[in-house]
């Protein structure tokens, strides 16, 4: 394909304004004729919604097409890789970043529908090359968040603090259901799990029953675990009064996360965020920290950035995972399994079949074993929470048994 054969098609009437607006755009043409390509890429369409509220139609409809883009880039096996880069030189924005294994040829602006403030555009891309296929970004993974455990309960003594714990998770409870595109949260703090006792004794294989449990009970794919490391001031290990005479008290925020696939036990990812902020409050003062004022503090702003990045971190390991459902029912060739409406499933979707077959190891551990199904089922009826498939070619099913997976990869 040559230069003169790639194009970006744009609505007539939206090119004037959206040409001032959206450098990401005049980006992607000046790297589109600059560059000519040999091969045909893949056409992918996705749509990208925005609010217009603080913003123009214009710059709106800049950040739908850029979301468009983004979802195009991870399905054709790109992955998320920092919030402040340059996305091979096709978008510059603070809060998008792809690293991609390939390039966009050409992009087409389909569709844009209003509905109250919100403007949801539809696009397609021609990207090249393609080196895998992510069919599992369209799904919602379930995740249950858990309480967070302080390790060092002492040092949450100033500000009494004791309930960050819950106010963290809460908090980030809150902006993976505002900023995550594949995950679909539910939150346990009324009671506090053994994982924190447990890792600390590295007992992975009760871990593992710990993980599994909470994953049957809840109806979870995965589940999250989290400890604070450290919530100490910098300069409290010497003369804790002196150093409170100054006018800046810094204080320490480390906080360890581990995610775990509730299918097999297993960890699927580990990472600690950790930073520091001036500690706006009185030596004495009890401070609420479900309350607006503590989170719109310097202390509150540093964590919230950091949650920021947890949620962009969740998102990148596990939007390609497959979505498992366990199937709850079966009927003939008919099944019913766990995922639903909420989840992102579709009538029409298709899904293979896993039957479990756990084994031990010789060391004497427990592993999740799956045997592949030859069937696959085609998705007919569909509630929020669960939905109901049949055989493609009305088949009985074997030995696929409940509990059993229907996986989506």
């Amino acid at each position: 394909m040559n230069a003169t054969q790639i194009s970006i098609f744009i609505r007539e009437n939206y090119m004037k304004n959206f040409m001032l607006h959206s450098s990401f755009l005049i980006s992607i043409i000046i790297s589109i004729l600059m560059t000519s390509f040999s091969v045909l890429g893949q056409w992918y369409e996705t749509q990208g919604s925005a609010r217009v509220d603080s913003d123009t139609v214009e710059i709106a409809r800049t950040k739908a097409m850029e979301s468009a883009l983004k979802k195009a880039l991870l399905v054709a096996g790109a992955s998320v890789s920092s919030i402040q880069q340059v996305v091979n030189g096709l978008i510059t924005q603070d809060e998008i970043s792809i690293r991609a294994s390939g390039s966009v040829n050409s992009i087409e602006l389909i569709d844009e529908i209003y509905t109250g403030n919100l403007i949801t555009v539809t696009i397609r891309a021609d990207i090249f090359p393609q080196e895998k296929k992510c069919f599992a970004v369209n799904f919602k993974k379930s995740l249950l968040l858990t309480r967070s455990h302080i390790l060092h309960r002492e040092q949450a003594n100033i500000g009494n603090i004791y309930d960050l714990n819950k106010a963290v998770i809460t908090n980030l409870n809150n902006k993976l259901k505002q900023q995550s595109s594949f995950t679909k949260t539910n939150l346990l703090l009324k009671s506090k799990t053994q994982f924190s006792r447990l890792n600390n004794s590295l007992y992975s294989e009760k871990i593992k029953d710990l993980v599994m449990s909470l994953s049957d009970s809840t109806n979870s794919q995965y589940i999250l675990f989290s400890e604070i490391n450290d919530l100490s001031f910098e300069q409290s290990s010497t003369n804790t009064w002196q150093f409170w005479q100054q006018s800046t008290y810094p204080r320490n925020f480390t906080f360890t996360l581990y995610l775990y696939n509730g299918v097999n036990g297993e960890m699927t990812w580990q990472k600690e965020y950790s930073n520091k902020a001036v500690w706006q409050f009185s030596k004495r003062q009890s401070v609420n920290v479900h309350n607006i004022a503590y989170w719109q503090s310097e202390y509150g702003l540093m964590i919230n950035k950091l949650l920021n990045k947890v949620v962009a971190d969740i998102d990148e390991n596990i939007m390609c995972e497959p979505s498992r459902g366990k199937i709850v029912q079966i009927n003939g060739n008919q099944i019913t399994i766990n995922l639903g409406r909420q989840n992102g499933v579709k009538i029409g979707d298709e899904f293979s079949l896993l039957h479990l077959n756990n084994f031990k190891g010789n060391n004497g551990l427990s592993y999740a074993g799956f045997n592949v199904s030859p069937f696959k089922v085609k998705i007919t009826k569909l509630t929020e929470q669960s939905a109901t498939a049949i055989t493609i070619n009305n088949e009985l099913l074997g030995n696929i048994q409940i509990n059993d997976l229907a996986v989506r990869y």
